[in-house]
């Protein structure tokens, strides 16, 4: 058994992850993926005005199909990388409120519906996706807290100023009650948060080329996502001594470094020649 301290100034977890409004139970991790989906969509619709591709009405549209495919996407890949928590109860699988969302899977396949919606729209999808690309991260960074709110992912035990408390109910088998835990949530919460004003100023201040916006930040998420998944106690299938997840976001990294590196060759347009409008630092993430 391993036993720390319970660390003074500590994270606290929640008591219960829903809480009732009214007549209303709101289960809190559906509720922090909906406000980073709106964080996202409203600062996606204002990079398509900024570009003068689009409207925040088209920004609407396509995010809807982003979110189907991605909630979608998400959820079939945790069930096929956690195949033995659900071969004994189906009836588990749709249950998504109560955790257990892949990003690569919901990245994936919610890529796949928006430029589905882009194209329908008739909009640009290179440019499209670049607008969306700071966007992404900012949802990402928003939602992570629905795993706070579950008591889950969290990393290794540790004893810092912001070790996490968990309840004896989510306390993992081997650690005594009291030890407290890396917040991996946090961490890649305000790591998101960071790659998507990075990449608003990337965005703003350097001539990219159409289509390196959204591949820097697949290289951006895939050094945090591989340093956080690192950090996990999480049960999670391993090859070579790094998790799946882990092997997943190296793969990223490599194939969108590759096709950085392959188009910068190429003559291709830069961003430069449908550059969004100058806007002051001061009103781009008001």
């Amino acid at each position: 058994m391993t036993h720390m301290s319970q660390v003074v100034g500590s994270i606290p977890s929640p008591s219960s992850g829903s809480f009732n409004l009214g007549p209303l139970n709101i289960h809190a991790y559906g509720l922090m993926i909906a406000l980073g989906v709106v964080a996202g969509v409203w600062l996606m619709g204002r990079r398509f005005e900024q570009r003068g591709i689009g409207t925040k009405d088209d920004a609407n549209a396509i995010a809807m199909w982003g979110v189907i495919g991605g909630v979608i996407g998400a959820r079939l890949y945790h069930v096929a990388t956690d195949w033995s928590k659900f071969s004994d109860d189906l009836v588990d699988i749709p249950k998504i409120w109560q955790g257990g969302l892949g990003i690569p899977g919901g990245l994936l396949l919610g890529t796949f519906f928006g430029v589905w919606a882009i194209r329908r729209r008739g909009l640009p999808v290179a440019v499209a996706l670049d607008c969306a690309a700071p966007a992404i991260p900012l949802a990402q960074s928003i939602g992570r807290w629905g795993n706070w709110w579950n008591q889950e992912l969290f990393g290794g035990p540790t004893t810092l100023p912001w070790a996490l408390r968990i309840d004896a109910a989510h306390m993992p088998k081997g650690y005594a009650e009291g030890t407290t835990f890396h917040p991996t949530f946090l961490y890649e919460s305000l790591a998101n948060l960071a790659l998507c004003l990075a990449l608003v100023a990337l965005s703003r201040k350097v001539k990219l080329r159409i289509g390196h916006l959204m591949a820097s930040y697949i290289i951006g998420y895939g050094i945090i996502r591989f340093f956080v998944e690192g950090l996990r106690i999480d049960t999670a299938h391993s090859v070579g001594g790094l998790r799946w997840n882990q092997w997943v976001a190296l793969a990223a990294i490599v194939g969108a470094g590759l096709y950085i590196a392959i188009s910068s060759r190429r003559e291709l347009p830069i961003e430069a020649e449908a550059v969004e409008p100058e806007v002051d630092a001061e009103t781009e993430l008001d």
